[in-house]
Parts: C-alpha cells; sequence; structure tokens
C-alpha cells in the first residue's frame, strides 16, 4: 500500500495521535499509531490485512496468531482473507500463552500477525510460544513497522507501511524535558 494512502486512513479514522506517548516497550514518542481505531471500520481492517497476506510468500498457511489485544482483529482478519483458523495468545502471569481452548498442533504452519511493531518484543514471545509447541512460524505480518529498519526476527516480516518514527530513552526524553505528562494509550502496561 501506498504510504500516504495508508497515513491518510490512520489520519481520517483519528488513529495517528499526536503528543507524548509512553510505548509498550519503555520508550517515549511524539506519535502513537491507535490501529484499534482503524480495525473498527470492517473495509480498513479487509484492506490494510489483504495487503498484509497478499505478500506472504509461504503456500500452505494452517493458522494465524497474535498478540492480546492489538493483534486480535488482524489475526482475524488475515486468517479470514486466507481461509484457515484465527487464536491469540495472552499473557497469564506475565508469560505468553495460549488460553480460552486454543491449540496449535506442532505439524502446522503458522502465521504470526500484529498491528503494530516497535521492538518487536509481544511478537518474539508469541514465536517463541509457536516455536515451543513444534509448530512452524512461517512468517509475520504487521500494519505499521516502527522498528526503523531493525531486522527484529529470522523469519520474513512484511507491513502494509513502515515508519521511521521518533522514539527516545525516558532519561533522554525533550518532553519529559518540558514537563509535558505522557499518556499511554496501549493495550499492556510498560515494562
Amino acid at each position: 500500500m501506498d504510504k500516504e494512502k495508508g497515513l491518510k486512513i490512520f489520519e481520517t479514522t483519528g488513529a495517528l495521535l499526536h503528543g507524548h506517548f509512553l510505548l509498550t516497550s519503555g520508550l517515549h514518542s511524539p506519535q502513537y499509531f491507535q490501529c484499534a481505531k482503524v480495525l473498527q471500520y470492517p473495509r480498513y481492517a479487509e484492506l490494510l490485512c489483504g495487503d498484509i497476506i497478499k505478500n506472504v510468500k509461504n503456500d500452505r498457511i494452517d493458522c494465524v496468531i497474535s498478540p492480546a489485544v492489538g493483534g486480535i482483529i488482524v489475526g482475524q482478519e488475515c486468517a479470514r482473507l486466507l481461509g484457515c483458523r484465527s487464536v491469540f495468545a495472552e499473557r497469564e502471569n506475565g508469560v505468553m500463552k495460549l488460553r480460552r481452548g486454543f491449540e496449535i498442533d506442532h505439524e502446522e504452519q503458522v502465521l504470526v500477525v500484529e498491528d503494530v511493531v516497535t521492538t518487536g518484543g509481544s511478537v518474539t514471545e508469541v514465536i517463541e510460544l509457536v516455536r515451543g509447541i513444534g509448530a512452524t512460524v512461517v512468517g509475520i505480518g504487521c500494519i505499521v513497522d516502527r522498528s526503523n529498519g531493525k531486522k527484529l526476527f529470522e523469519e520474513p516480516m512484511y507491513s502494509v507501511f513502515q515508519m521511521n518514527v521518533i522514539t527516545h530513552e525516558p532519561d533522554k526524553c525533550p518532553l519529559c524535558k518540558d514537563g509535558v505528562p505522557a499518556m499511554k494509550p496501549g493495550s499492556r502496561s510498560t515494562q
């Protein structure tokens, strides 16, 4: 997808926020992608997830898995488009697990998807979960890649668009130094 078109969708839906944000990674940023605001519109979910799916280079995907909460809609829509099942992993006592009766068979080919990737922490935990079962991770997909070009995973990763977003360590954040309060809009508490 054209980056300008993607940003227009985020801006139109109010999903690209500007301010002072505390990211799940613990970093601070003047921008935040609230993908839930885009994904509340099924036509945008289909468009964005369709872009992920058309770039997956694997003929067989048995299951799509995503980390809760941000990746659930992305996982469901990607699985719908692929014609396979969707499961999600969630933390229990700080450890990423399959719950709610979800299972992945050790012979399955699995696609891991997420809404936004910055440091890759949640996706890495899901990859480790899938590998621990003995299943094969065939790739990673996300809507927004905020990693600033870092190779985060061994498996191939596709993002709808990449954003080189400014991030700061908390002790070096100019917004903190200016006394601007940081907001934590995500679904997970910081480390």
